[in-house]
């Protein structure tokens, strides 16, 4: 394997070594005899093998094995300094120059054993069912195409009217009274012809809607507006199918998003579960009742449609390539408008009895 260094830069101080890769940590290394150092100085003149740089560093009077050096490599590797040099590019000049900036981003966390290209693989490998191309739908449908998630499927039964301007910029004055979905698939199949995109144009009225959709999808993203058990109805699909749900949105003055992993996170109708019969007479539950029966106006701006279409397309990031656990699986992030914009994790209570969580068993 070419082993190739990534940015960095280093100084000897004594008998340690201060290495800087990312700007928000610096490591120090024990490296008395400086052979780090020189492994270093080495690995900056371009790729090599292992065995090269044995080769490399003992002609210059420095006394390494072979198995010093890999193990040299190995801990560098595990600090994130060091990939290899064959997977940096996809090895294609269209794909590499359209996914420029992607692997760029994942050469963060490229390692010897996984490279960027393969996480550019995945995406593009990658199928994934979009429920709404509204508001937060919209950018989240964005910033998948950005990403270059392979194929779409979009699901959605509104058309474009002026007041979606605020907020969903796929849409333009000249599409007022179209389809969205159709204009939101004709929007990715202009921005990148290579990904496969579907538009459905359908009423979504309980979890057998989406039955015909979930078949051989690797995400569902986005959540049901109108009736108040529709999310509930995706969870189950999604947990029948075995698929990861990602799902956001926003109250009045708070932003939220949440995943649920089959089998492996609590779900949301664990979370129902937790809240209180809307029959009781107590403080909670006229609260609960009174919040299910309010009906808000969708103060959802750009900016914050923006946010919430992030965030979710980021946690689909997660699931589609391992790069790092699902940060949101079995939990509600709340983002407060009036806090600042802080983050708050709410797990959902697991119910070891839920009837939805057991369809992930089967």
């Amino acid at each position: 394997m070419l082993v190739m260094l990534k940015e960095c830069a280093w100084e000897s101080l004594g008998d340690e070594l201060v290495v800087v890769h990312d700007p928000r940590e610096a490591y120090t290394l024990a490296d008395p005899d400086g052979r780090i150092a020189a492994l270093l100085d080495e690995l900056a003149r371009g790729p090599a093998t292992a065995e090269e740089l044995s080769e490399a560093l003992t002609a210059r009077g420095v006394a390494v094995t072979g198995d010093n050096v890999r193990d040299g490599l190995t801990g560098l590797d595990s600090l994130g300094l060091v990939e290899n040099a064959d997977e940096r590019l996809l090895g294609d000049p269209d794909a590499d120059e359209r996914h420029f900036s992607n692997l760029t981003f994942f050469g963060v966390f490229a390692r010897l054993g996984r490279s960027r290209a393969e996480f550019v693989r995945r995406l593009r490998d990658s199928h994934v069912l979009v429920l709404g191309a509204g508001g937060g739908g919209s950018s989240l449908v964005q910033c998948l195409a950005g990403l270059g998630v392979g194929a779409l499927t979009l699901v959605d039964r509104d058309d474009i009217a002026p007041r979606n301007f605020a907020r969903q910029f796929l849409y333009r004055h000249a599409d007022i009274g179209r389809s969205k979905a159709e204009r939101a698939a004709e929007w990715v199949r202009e921005y990148d012809p290579g990904i496969e995109v579907r538009a459905v144009d359908r009423w979504i009225s309980g979890p057998d809607d989406l039955k015909d959709l979930t078949g051989d999808v690797h995400v569902i993203a986005g959540g049901l507006d109108g009736a108040l058990d529709a999310n509930l109805w995706v969870n189950e699909a999604a947990l029948r199918a075995g698929v990861p749900w990602v799902a956001g949105g926003m109250t009045r003055t708070q932003l939220i998003y949440f995943s649920v992993d089959p089998g492996k996170s609590a779900c949301l109708r664990c979370d129902e579960s937790d809240l209180p019969r809307l029959d009781e007479r107590t403080t909670a539950a006229v609260a609960h009742r009174l919040t299910r029966g309010l009906r808000l106006a969708n103060g959802l701006t750009g900016p914050m449609a923006m946010q919430v279409g992030s965030l979710v397309a980021y946690e689909v990031m997660r699931y589609l390539t391992g790069v790092e656990p699902p940060r949101a699986a079995g939990f509600r992030v709340v983002v407060d408008l009036l806090n600042g914009l802080v983050p708050v994790w709410r797990p959902f209570p697991r119910d070891p009895a839920c009837p939805a969580c057991a369809l992930a068993r089967r």
